[in-house]
């Protein structure tokens, strides 16, 4: 049973998530209120390690979240789930493509689902900036108790660190991002354990 959710719900997020992989956030933070599978802070680690792995960011999510799930088996199931609908369109596409290459209806609605993407991702930026660097606690009401507002300083520090090092900083503007994942992987667990 947990194999055919597993399908059904990457099968939906597969469907549904236009303009790539980050597209895909909304999805999943859905999938993972809905079912308790995962927390946001879960999610938020689990797409540090697919944006450090190779392969599409989506793929990489399902296969994840299958595997934490469902061990192989639900990595397996997950990753199919996800990867069906674009190989069901894409199929379609393929014989029916002369027909609508030029339909202008077509590329209308390409045009539509432009920002419609664009909204998705940035929807899903805001919500990393907010787990990453933002701490409150809940009131009682279910809203935010903004007295325990704080700004993660060390979060800041280093994303600016980062910043700097990538793109102002000749010698390390071309080392190779594993060296920056790494490094960052670090300082993360250095912050975790002392309290920052």
């Amino acid at each position: 049973m947990i194999y055919l959710q597993l399908y059904w719900e990457f099968f939906k997020t597969g469907l549904f998530a236009v303009g790539g992989g980050m597209a895909t956030l909304p999805f999943l933070t859905h999938i993972g209120e809905s079912t308790g599978w995962y927390t946001q802070t879960q999610l938020m680690n689990m797409l540090a390690v697919s944006e450090s792995t190779p392969g599409p960011i989506g793929i990489n999510m399902a296969t994840y979240v299958g595997y934490t799930i469902g061990g192989v088996p639900g990595a397996v199931v997950a990753t199919v789930g996800e990867v069906t609908p674009s190989i069901i369109v894409i199929l379609l596409i393929a014989m029916i493509l002369q027909q609508f290459r030029h339909n202008k209806y077509v590329e209308s609605a390409f045009y539509g689902l432009r920002p419609a993407s664009t909204g998705l991702i940035g929807a899903a930026c805001v919500g990393v900036i907010v787990e990453t660097f933002i701490r409150y606690s809940a009131s009682g009401t279910g809203g935010v108790d903004w007295s325990t507002l704080t700004v993660s300083v060390g979060g800041l520090a280093l994303a600016a660190v980062l910043l700097v090092l990538t793109n102002w900083v000749k010698p390390t503007a071309k080392w190779h991002p594993v060296v920056f994942i790494a490094a960052s992987a670090v300082v993360g667990v250095v912050f975790h354990f002392g309290g920052v």
